[in-house]
């Protein structure tokens, strides 16, 4: 639904003074004031409160709080030729979330900047952190008591339980969220009246209620259960794009099937993935089918993965899904909390351990950390290449390639030791060894061949001279020698 940004206006002006979360401007439209602004409004509006946003409002007189308009444009200004919005946020930390509004009010130009709270760290700009002391701006040192107490006040509410849309009324939350979904997915009967389908959402933390008596729609509520993510502008974002390409690069013609509903609905996100994938046509008892290129379960383990275990602190990004010709690719905003090295055996962490929880109770996931073991497993079936998972720092963002099944002599030398190191993994999760012959039947190659066991025994060789692998038993006879991984 649209917002008032006339009513909004009017809220902001009837501050009596310019506090910790609300700064007016006429014209100063200086790029380092307006990066430093940020940073110290972010951080005051989570000292302050997790529930209300921050404002910088320019076309307003100082002291009085009279309308006066401002010439202050931010999508024309300039910084060397960069467009202001992508200079602040490459020099403002990734938490930074930040909104520019244009709004005409009684004929004048008015420009509202809304921020939101600071979210698990301070935000900082140019690798310093501000805080806002009444209308006072300053770099915030950390030996500070406010830098103590903001700390504190960043580790109490997560970013799923915080608001995505405030002020709403009963029928206002039973039409933007697809409550249906929640009562049939985790197999709870539908209460007979409105009262008792809130008090079920209150409980689960999809909604809470305000003081008003009004309700608000949690940031874990509009992202599993929203019948459009697009009502809740802060969260258009999270939305998964679906990006395919017609070829093997990015520069190839595309098109876009983005779902732009809640994570929840993750049948029919999943459905879309599949009818944009390449499949191949199978012939089984006279019958021709089409069948995908990719496992489909490792296809729904990665899209779980990626959708609950994303950095929603991450601002301005979301999960993204883009097909090639030869691969797939997933990509989330946030790195793993766990080494990548060690996706299959080490214990599950969560940074969303709300949207976790709830998206195991939804079917969409497990918790019991099975996840990794079962792409890599699938993907072995498949006679896939290895997975390519990369992590980036800045901005973070983890990125899992799965590639179109190739022959072993088309594999280059580092697939193939990746592939022996991910076949050790998982058959050390289950109890079990990597050997010649296993690593030979991941492979699809002969099983008794002996150019196919020379190729084997090379790859071997090449991981444990890497560390990726070593021998289980050392003194063991060559026919025998079995493998785990070099960590294990």
């Amino acid at each position: 639904m649209p917002e008032d940004y006339s009513m909004l206006i009017k809220r902001l002006l009837s501050v009596p003074a310019e506090g910790s979360t609300v700064e007016f401007k006429e014209n100063n439209s200086n790029p380092e004031s307006i990066g430093r602004y940020i940073s110290g409004l972010a951080n005051s509006a989570a000292l302050k409160s997790a529930y209300d946003d921050a404002y910088v409002v320019w076309g307003v007189e100082d002291g009085t709080h009279r309308l006066i308009g401002t010439s202050f444009n931010p999508k024309t200004k300039k910084i060397k030729q960069q467009n202001l919005e992508l200079w602040l946020r490459q020099n403002l930390s990734a938490n930074a979330d930040f909104t520019f509004i244009t709004h005409k009010e009684d004929e004048k130009e008015i420009v509202i900047l809304r921020i939101k709270p600071a979210l698990r760290t301070p935000v900082t700009f140019m690798g310093k952190t501000y805080i806002r002391t009444g209308s006072s701006l300053q770099e915030l040192k950390s030996e500070n008591e406010k830098a103590r107490q903001l700390w504190s006040a960043l580790e109490q509410t997560p970013y799923e339980e915080r608001p995505a849309l405030r002020h709403t009324n009963v029928q206002q939350v039973l039409s933007l969220l697809d409550y249906t979904r929640y009562f049939t997915q985790t197999n709870t009967p539908m209460p007979d009246n409105d009262e008792e389908i809130l008090g079920y959402l209150e409980k689960e933390k999809l909604i809470t209620r305000q003081d008003s008596g009004q309700w608000a729609i949690t940031n874990v509520g509009a992202l599993l259960f929203a019948h459009s993510l697009d009502d809740f502008h802060d969260l258009s974002r999270k939305a998964l794009r679906i990006v395919h390409y017609y070829g093997t690069r990015r520069t190839a013609q595309t098109t876009r099937a983005d779902a732009i509903w809640g994570y929840a609905d993750f049948d029919r996100t999943f459905t879309t993935i599949l009818d944009e994938l390449p499949a191949r046509e199978n012939i089984d008892h006279a019958l021709r089918q089409n069948a995908s290129v990719f496992p489909r379960l490792a296809l729904r383990e990665l899209l779980a993965n990626m959708l609950i275990h994303q950095d929603l602190s991450v601002a301005g990004a979301g999960p993204l899904v883009e097909i090639f010709d030869d691969r797939i690719e997933f990509s989330n905003p946030g790195t793993s909390l766990i080494d990548v090295n060690r996706l299959v055996n080490d214990p599950p962490q969560s940074r969303n351990p709300l949207l976790s929880r709830l998206s195991r109770r939804l079917g969409m996931c497990e918790e019991a950390g099975s996840g990794w073991d079962k792409i890599i497993d699938s993907c072995e079936d498949a006679h896939l290449p290895p997975l390519a998972v990369t992590v980036q720092e800045d901005p973070p963002s983890m990125r899992v390639v799965m590639r179109q099944e190739r022959s072993f002599k088309l594999l280059t030398v580092q697939e193939r030791i990746e592939a022996a190191y991910w076949h050790a993994c998982v058959q050390y999760a289950n109890n079990d060894f990597l050997t010649n012959t296993s690593l030979r039947e991941r492979f699809a190659l002969p099983s008794a061949n002996s150019t196919a066991i020379s190729q084997v025994s090379r790859v071997i060789r090449e991981a444990v001279d890497m560390n990726l692998l070593r021998p289980f038993d050392a003194e063991a006879s060559r026919k025998n020698m079995r493998y785990v991984p070099g960590w294990a």
